[in-house]
């Protein structure tokens, strides 16, 4: 299904835990928490599980990353023809902590419009992102790679700095969504995210090490709903 705004992202990135049947387990609960409360969640699983996730839950699947690679001989890499065919719904692009050059930003766009997948190109400022907005993304993640997985999130420690970004998209492209991510780590984070102009939200570490992932999700699925 595609992407709706407003929606939060859970990346499980390499966590243990996160792969397989213990992958669907999580998938399910946030399935459960999202149908309870009407909150769109969206997950981006190990990339091995994205048909599973896809065909065994309604949530919106995104793909953790993909390799610049046309189809043919080759070994290893992750073709977007790949990703789509197993379900994904959109694509992570440029994470850093799996970094592309701008060029292959260029080509990933393009390419996930034309397999009808939501292109979310992650960067780091106003002028990566600036940068970004000239290939026409559907969502830009904005986060310091010095945010993430510390609890510090960038409406608390650089409000200034995502007021501009938000503003910037929002003057110049904006059919483009903004997703803030980096140091989300509760419910209060993500009604800040929402109140500074964000359209979406999103975490990994946050929900990875929550003591109740239920309770966790049901307070994120509260401000999603209320913002």
């Amino acid at each position: 299904m595609p992407l709706d705004y407003t929606h939060f992202l859970i990346n499980f990135k390499r966590y243990e835990g996160t792969a397989g049947d213990a992958g669907l387990d999580l998938a399910q609960t946030i399935e459960a928490v999202g149908s309870r409360t009407d909150a769109t969640f969206a997950v981006a699983p190990q990339t091995p599980d994205v048909r599973l996730l896809a065909e065994e839950t309604s949530l919106p699947i995104v793909a953790q990353a993909i390799d610049a690679v046309e189809p043919g001989r080759g070994n290893g890499e992750i073709s977007i023809q790949a990703v789509a065919a197993a379900g994904a719904d959109g694509v992570l692009i440029n994470h850093p902590e799996s970094p592309d050059t701008l060029t292959d930003v260029e080509a990933f766009v393009a390419e996930c419009a034309s397999f009808g997948l939501e292109s979310i190109v992650c960067v780091d400022s106003v002028e990566a992102g600036r940068a970004a907005l000239a290939f026409d993304p559907d969502c830009l993640l904005f986060e310091t790679p010095a945010d993430i997985a510390t609890g510090r999130a960038m409406t608390r420690s650089h409000p200034g700095r995502v007021e501009a970004f938000v503003a910037m998209v929002d003057l110049e492209n904006p059919r483009t969504r903004v997703l803030l991510g980096g140091g989300i780590t509760d419910a209060a984070d993500v009604a800040d995210a929402l109140d500074s102009g964000a359209d979406a939200a999103g975490a990994a570490s946050a929900f990875m090490n929550a003591d109740d992932r239920d309770a966790w999700l049901s307070a994120v699925a509260d401000a999603l709903t209320s913002g």
